[in-house]
């Protein structure tokens, strides 16, 4: 998988920055050293390399570490499998940004207009209830309102 192929990017590379620094390059650098003792030279050299390859190593181990590349390598894995199954082609860019935005929004938009009539028609029916309710109240207190009239007239 890509971790792998990671893996192997990091391993050339390493190859080739050891190549480029060859033990002839590093010896024309220190070559006053070089001739007095090229064993010395020599043994430096190798330690210095070493000590490269192993603190790009674990850099790059703490890279990988710390941004969970692992993970994200499998899960990306993952997705590439899934979408060799799908039968329609995956949505590109037409390099148009306002049909880009309308494209991604239209659907979101139709969607959630249609979710809001639901809900205003919802509310509408809630609202005719509570105004019926309200008139018959209404209804009731003018009815008591009479009834109390009639017997107050009948009483007096």
């Amino acid at each position: 998988g890509r971790a792998q192929v990671f893996a192997t990017v990091v391993d050339t590379f390493l190859e080739k920055l050891v190549a480029a620094g060859s033990y002839q390059r590093f010896a024309n650098c220190y070559r006053g050293f070089y001739k007095l003792q090229p064993e010395v030279t020599r043994s430096i050299y190798d330690q210095f390399i070493s000590q490269l390859q192993t603190s790009i190593q674990e850099e790059i181990q703490e890279v990988k570490d710390e941004g969970n590349l692992e993970v994200l390598f499998d899960t990306l894995d993952k997705i590439v499998e899934e979408a060799k199954n799908q039968e329609e082609p995956a949505w590109r860019p037409s390099g148009i940004p306002e049909e880009d935005v309308r494209s991604a929004m239209v659907p979101y938009l139709l969607k959630h207009r249609s979710y809001l009539r639901k809900v205003l028609k919802e509310k509408e029916e809630e609202n005719k209830k509570v105004a019926e309710s309200v008139l018959a109240g209404r209804d009731r207190i003018a009815e008591l309102q009479q009834l109390i009239q009639a017997r107050k007239h009948a009483w007096q």
